[in-house]
C-alpha cells in the first residue's frame, strides 16, 4: 500500500483539528429521549472530531458535560473567524494532559518566541477535587498522560472510557480479527513520539489501554474505532467520495466492486459511547461498521444516493492505475483486500453489535458530509478536500482522472 495502515487510520482520531464547523445535524424524526438518570460527564478533549459529537449526543440525552483541554483548538478557530465548537451550557476547564506543563505551553507549540503565561493552569490542576460520573478520554496517545489523568480521577469517577483504535492490532493481514487478537508493542515503551509513518501510534494506544485499566481496574471501557467519518471530518478521506460524486461525470473507483470497506459515522460512535456510560458497559470493543458486510460498490452507490448525483462509476484495475501513475492513495479509505491490508476492512465487531451499536444509513452520512463541506469558506474547503483545490503548480485531479479514464477505455477497446 502507498499509505501505511497506521497513517491511514491515525487521522481519524488524532490531529483532526478544527478546520471547520456546522450546526449539529440530526436525521432522526424525533429528538432523543432523555436519560432516566442524568450523568455528569467529563470529556478530556472535546473540541476535535469525536469530542463535539460526544458532547452533542450527551446533551441531547440530558447529561451535563465538562470539557478539559488547553483551549488551543478554540483559539485557532476564533483566529480564522470560525464559530465555537463548545455548545452553551458546557463547562470548560483548562490545562495540559502533560502534568508537568501548562495550558499555555500546549497552545504555544509551534509559535516561536511566544511569551510564557505564569497564570496559565498547569497540568491537571483544574480537575483536582472534582467529581464526575464518567470520563471520556478522546485525547491521549501515550501512557504517561493516561496514567496521570486516570490515577487522579480514580477516587472521584465511576467509569473511565478510553478511545483507542483498531491500529492497536499487530497484524491485520488476516480478516475477522477480534478484540482478542495480539496487540502492537513499542520498542521503547517510554517514547512520546509518533515515529515514521505514525509507526508508534498503535503501540502507544495499546499502552494507554493498559494504563487506564491499571489505574481503575474493573471500571474501564476501551473502544477501538476504525475509520470514523461524517460532518466535521477534516481528514479528507471519506469526504472525497461525496464531493467527487457531486461533480458528476464518470468517477474512477479502484479495484473490484466486491472489495470490502468498513467505516462508521462519528455520530453513531458518539451515541454508543453515551450508551456505554448510561448502561455502564465495560470491557474492550471494536467499533466500526456497518452491521453487515459493505462492498466498495455498496459504498459509492450510497454516496451517489445521498448526494443526489447522477455520477457514473468506472471500476479500474489497481495494477493499471499504478502503471499509469495513479497511486492507490488517490482514493481515500480504499485498501486492497490482498497482502498486508487484506483484513484492514474486515474487523470483527460482533461483540459490539451484541451490546447495542446501531448505524444510520450511509447515504445520510454522505449527505451530511457534503452539506458540511458546502457550508465552509473556500479556503477551508481546499484544506479538507485538497484533491479539488486549484493550485498553480499541480495538475488538477479531475484532469488526471480524465486521462486515466481515456487510457483505460483505449485499452478496453483494443
Amino acid at each position: 500500500m502507498a499509505t501505511t495502515r497506521r497513517k491511514f487510520i491515525v487521522t481519524s482520531t488524532a490531529a483532526l483539528g478544527a478546520a471547520a464547523s456546522m450546526p449539529a445535524i440530526s436525521f432522526a424524526e424525533d429528538a432523543p429521549a432523555k436519560a432516566a438518570t442524568p450523568l455528569r460527564i467529563l470529556i478530556l478533549g472535546g473540541t476535535g472530531f469525536l469530542g463535539p459529537a460526544c458532547t452533542e449526543s450527551a446533551l441531547a440525552r440530558g447529561h451535563k458535560v465538562t470539557h478539559f483541554n488547553s483551549g488551543r483548538t478554540e483559539e485557532r478557530r476564533h483566529a480564522v473567524g470560525r464559530p465555537s465548537l463548545v455548545p452553551e451550557g458546557v463547562e470548560q476547564l483548562y490545562g495540559n494532559r502533560d502534568p508537568n506543563k501548562t495550558a499555555a505551553e500546549r497552545k504555544n507549540e509551534g509559535k516561536p518566541g511566544a511569551s510564557p503565561d505564569p497564570d496559565s493552569p498547569k497540568g491537571l490542576s483544574q480537575l483536582v477535587g472534582r467529581k464526575w460520573d464518567a470520563v471520556i478520554d478522546t485525547s491521549a496517545y501515550f501512557p504517561r498522560m493516561v496514567k496521570a489523568s486516570a490515577e487522579l480521577l480514580a477516587p472521584n469517577v465511576k467509569q473511565y472510557l478510553f478511545i483507542s483504535t483498531i491500529s492497536v492490532y499487530k497484524d491485520v493481514s488476516k480478516p475477522n480479527y477480534d478484540e482478542t487478537a495480539p496487540l502492537s508493542t513499542l520498542a521503547d515503551p517510554t517514547t512520546e513520539e509518533m515515529g515514521q509513518d505514525f509507526g508508534n501510534y498503535g503501540g502507544g494506544k495499546a499502552l494507554c489501554e493498559k494504563a487506564a485499566e491499571q489505574a481503575m481496574p474493573g471500571r474501564v471501557t476501551i473502544l477501538r474505532p476504525g475509520f470514523m467519518v461524517g460532518p466535521r471530518d477534516t481528514s479528507g478521506r471519506f469526504l472525497y467520495w461525496p464531493v467527487r460524486a457531486s461533480l458528476g461525470g464518470v468517477m474512477i473507483v479502484p479495484g473490484d466492486p466486491a472489495d470490502p470497506i468498513q467505516l462508521i459515522d462519528v455520530r453513531d460512535v458518539a451515541d454508543w459511547i453515551v450508551q456505554c456510560l448510561e448502561k455502564k458497559i465495560l470491557g474492550v470493543y471494536n467499533v466500526t461498521g456497518p452491521a453487515k458486510s459493505l462492498s466498495m460498490k455498496g459504498m459509492v452507490e450510497n454516496v451517489r444516493t445521498g448526494t443526489a448525483s447522477q455520477v457514473e462509476f468506472a471500476w479500474i484495475d489497481n495494477e493499471f492505475l499504478e502503471t499509469h501513475g495513479v497511486e492507490e492513495s488517490r482514493f481515500p479509505l480504499y485498501a486492497s483486500p490482498k497482502g498486508g491490508s487484506a483484513g484492514l476492512h474486515r474487523c470483527n465487531c460482533t461483540r459490539t453489535l451484541a451490546r447495542g451499536l446501531v448505524f444510520r444509513p450511509l447515504s445520510e452520512t454522505a449527505k451530511a458530509s457534503l452539506d458540511w463541506y458546502r457550508s465552509l469558506p473556500a479556503a477551508t474547503q481546499a484544506a479538507v478536500a485538497p484533491q479539488f483545490a486549484t493550485r498553480p503548480t499541480q495538475q488538477p485531479w479531475l484532469e488526471i482522472e480524465k486521462h486515466a479514464l481515456e487510457s483505460w477505455n483505449q485499452r478496453a477497446n483494443k
